[in-house]
């Protein structure tokens, strides 16, 4: 079977493509403290007049709100705030309603960056294979003779049989270019002939260790296997400079801002470069202010080092747990203890359907803890990948016998995804101090995948869990994993509620629906408490003056049109951060 998507792009390969541009990066990290000029007065420099939707149950929606150096500092009805505003005060008026910032808890912008900015083939964009060779052969016929064009998210999992792309197919579509389609999971790469050539590989050309070229009668088929193969490919593309890479890093940042977010977690800071990434986001961030505010999880490895060796290099930067400012703080430690459910490397208690095996663990025992240990020894809140049920309670397993050792600190440490899990499991993680982030599209856009061939209905019943999350007393939040989905938390919550399949819209396990008001916390202040931003996520005195402009308000319509809201702007500490 082909893998489908995992939770990051082989990293190696996002490595490789950006090396050349981040060789420039800066080593030391540099805060640049866009706030420290505005402190918070007794008046008001900005007053925000409207439908305003607060997300405090105490008082859910108010007519003003009066904002000084970044922070609410009144809010309420007109009458309320009225002795907060002075002739200088600016005044705002927007149309529609205002909400709370939207935040997204786990996403990843550096790689990301593997693929970006290459045309986009995911079953949403293309939802039959006749789509999406039609979008290859539009933009192979748009593009110049000779010129290589990629495409990116093509899933075989979500089209019957899980058809693949081959070179003689995309020699009929893209004969006078060189054409490279990602598989979603960037496990596998589908090439035609002038891709080869541009890539200087023949049908002679060997596998590279740990890779594979697919041939057949000695013949390669197009369908190129794992990181050592793809990146002999790569070697036939044009590689980004330092400009391009900033480019990319904003138009990411500005998209997130576009679906009304105003806060996002990077979920694998350093993996390609060390601290050179966070350095770099730094420095960017110094030159013009970020559209969100991004805090940073520390990847806890490096080829050729310990994790003990990379918390040193951390801390060697400067980057230490809750440094940086305002717009970018580091705040916790990544570890990844498993793979992909659809690429079938999920590690899981049973194998999969039709086949004897059922994934592994990245780690053995003794390296896990090693790796945790790592983190927790600095302070930083860890946060570790788990997607099968085996993961879960491999990992859980393991901060059982840890966390007791380091006290009853509030580090709010996290399971990622946490995609299928027992009863008991969650209770444990309620008593250990763990919460989940779900990645709740798993079941809009896979749903029917996991249920029909991948694991079968009665595993597929306890996908991402949030209604029992909350029984068993735990606090989820909902991400994307960009750009294993869009980020689109609206989205995210309206399955959350209805947990229905994109494929057929059949209910999956009815009884883990969320309430609205349940969905809509894990994409504001249960987010915003997971990434240890308790500033964030409604609209009260005292918070970050975080806030979006929408044509709806989700906290007052039927979840089935949350998604279909949309943003005109957002507003990052009281100043405008992206416009339409």
């Amino acid at each position: 079977m082909m893998s489908s998507t995992s939770c990051c792009n082989p990293k190696e390969l996002a490595s490789a493509k950006l090396a050349p541009a981040l060789s420039g990066a800066p080593d030391q990290v540099a805060p640049a403290h866009h706030a420290a000029g505005r402190p918070t007065g007794p008046t008001a420099d900005l007053l925000v007049v409207g439908d305003i939707v607060t997300n405090n149950p105490a008082s859910p929606t108010a007519e003003a709100m009066a904002i000084s150096g970044g922070k609410i500092i009144g809010i309420g009805s007109r009458a309320d705030v009225e002795g907060l505003v002075t002739p200088d005060t600016t005044t705002l008026k927007p149309g529609g309603f205002i909400l709370p910032g939207l935040i997204d808890p786990h996403m990843h912008i550096w790689t990301s960056l593997l693929t970006y900015p290459d045309i986009d083939l995911a079953h949403e964009v293309c939802p039959t294979l006749d789509d999406a060779t039609a979008a290859i052969k539009a933009a192979v016929a748009k593009a110049p003779k000779g010129q290589p064009v990629c495409f990116k998210n093509f899933d075989p999992s979500l089209y019957p049989g899980e058809p693949v792309l081959t070179r003689t197919i995309l020699d009929q579509i893209a004969p006078d270019n060189p054409v490279l389609v990602w598989n979603a999971s960037g496990h596998f790469m589908y090439v035609n002939s002038l891709m080869f050539q541009a890539a200087g590989i023949t049908d002679q050309t060997p596998d590279p260790p740990g890779g594979t070229f697919q041939r057949v009668d000695g013949k390669m088929t197009g369908v190129v296997g794992e990181p050592p193969a793809e990146q002999l490919i790569l070697k036939g593309l044009p590689q980004p400079n330092m400009a391009d890479v900033a480019t990319y890093i904003r138009q990411i940042l500005t998209a997130c801002a576009a679906r009304g977010v105003t806060s996002v977690r990077e979920a694998a800071t350093g993996a390609l470069a060390g601290p050179k990434e966070l350095a770099l986001l730094h420095q960017l961030n110094g030159q013009a202010r970020f559209p969100v505010r991004v805090s940073t999880a520390q990847f806890a490895v490096l080829p050729g080092h310990t994790p003990t060796e990379v918390a040193a290099m951390w801390k060697a930067a400067g980057v230490t747990p809750f440094s940086g400012d305002e717009m970018l703080r580091a705040d916790a430690w990544k570890v990844v203890s498993d793979g992909s459910n659809q690429g079938r490397s999920g590690y899981f208690l049973q194998p999969y359907l039709g086949e004897d095996n059922g994934g592994k663990s990245d780690y053995t025992p003794e390296t896990l803890r090693a790796a945790l240990k790592a983190g927790l020894d600095d302070g930083w809140q860890v946060m570790v990948h788990t997607n099968g049920d085996a993961a879960v309670e491999f990992v859980l397993e393991a901060f059982e016998e840890l966390l007791p050792a380091y006290g009853q600190h509030d580090l709010r440490h996290r399971l990622e995804h946490c995609s299928f899990t027992m009863d008991d499991q969650l209770t444990r993680m309620a008593a250990v101090g763990l919460s989940p982030s779900f990645l709740m599209n798993h079941l809009y856009y896979w749903g029917a995948a996991f249920r029909d061939t991948i694991l079968g209905p009665q595993r597929t019943g306890r996908l991402d869990r949030v209604a029992s999350a909350y029984k068993a007393g735990l606090r989820p939040s909902l991400h994307s994993d960009y750009n294993v989905t869009e980020v689109h938390p609206l989205l995210s919550a309206r399955t959350a509620v209805l947990r229905q399949t994109k494929a057929d819209g059949q209910v999956i396990n009815a009884a883990e629906c969320a309430t609205p008001e349940q969905a809509l916390a894990a994409i504001t202040t249960n987010a915003a408490w997971q990434i240890h931003a308790d500033d964030r996520g409604s609209l009260e005195v005292g918070k970050d003056a975080d806030f979006g402009i929408a044509n709806g308000n989700p906290w007052g319509s039927q979840p089935d049109g949350w998604a279909d809201i949309a943003f005109d702007a957002t507003y990052v500490g009281g100043e405008q951060a992206w416009q339409r």
